[in-house]
């Protein structure tokens, strides 16, 4: 199945916009940044396997093997400038398909890299992975942007859960490897109060492009995004020289 979801396609864009989601995200999180985007800007997601409309496929094990194959799935878009958008775990997969991208002769116009430390920083802290459901849920809570009140249904948890842990120990397994800098400019974006990817730590991400670095901080937690929507898109918008809608 199909790595992307448009559900608001705009064939008369000049530019588009592949976001990537955090750890046990889906597609639908970014559902309505395309309403709320500029004419001029197409947003697609990125759906990855094993939830949601894809859940009967294996879940994704390895981030530069996905990272190559959403590349591939991107190959028809690269037509137009193309941007990329990840928070979280998404920072991982975005900046890899980036990197696959470049390799393939067409970088990104831009890279938007959102609340996570830089791939390089190594993470001292432990696994969400390795909790038990309760300490795990509760981890999620604390995070943001989950409901808790839905996960303590058993079933959803037995739906939910693998998939969440899939994502963390994919993240636990991923390894920055010296190589090929990014070329394209960069933004770093952060909540002023994530206690995960701090400010300072997503700084740290202008030291892997030769491209342009700009840092982004806004009022907010991990999730700030979801409640600073319009302020998130106006920056994106201005970063690619497109009026805001």
């Amino acid at each position: 199945m199909s790595w992307l979801r448009c559900p608001d396609p705009r064939p008369w864009a000049t530019t588009r916009l592949v976001c990537f989601p955090h750890a046990g995200g889906s597609a639908v999180a970014y559902r309505t940044w395309g309403k709320a985007a500029s004419p001029a800007l197409e947003v697609h997601a990125v759906q990855y396997p094993g939830r949601a409309d894809r859940i009967r496929e294996p879940m994704m094990s390895d981030a530069r093997q996905a990272a190559r194959l959403i590349a591939a799935a991107l190959a028809p878009l690269t037509d137009r400038p193309l941007a990329l958008f990840g928070h979280s775990m998404g920072t991982i997969l975005a900046y890899e398909t980036a990197l696959a991208l470049q390799a393939r002769g067409v970088p990104p116009a831009h890279l938007f890299l959102s609340g996570a430390p830089a791939v390089h920083l190594r993470d001292e802290s432990g696994n969400p992975a390795d909790k038990d459901d309760d300490a795990l849920v509760a981890h999620l809570v604390e995070l943001g942007g989950t409901d808790g009140a839905a996960l303590s249904d058993p079933e959803l948890r037995a739906l939910v859960l693998p998939y969440v842990r899939a994502d963390y120990r994919l993240i636990q397994k991923y390894a920055h490897r010296p190589g090929p800098r990014l070329t394209c400019p960069v933004t770093g974006l952060a909540g002023d109060a994530d206690p995960h990817g701090t400010v300072e730590k997503v700084a740290r991400w202008g030291e892997l492009t030769d491209g342009a670095f700009e840092l982004k901080a806004f009022p907010g937690d991990h999730f700030y995004l979801n409640d600073r929507q319009e302020e998130l898109l106006a920056e994106i918008h201005g970063a690619l020289g497109i009026p805001a809608a």
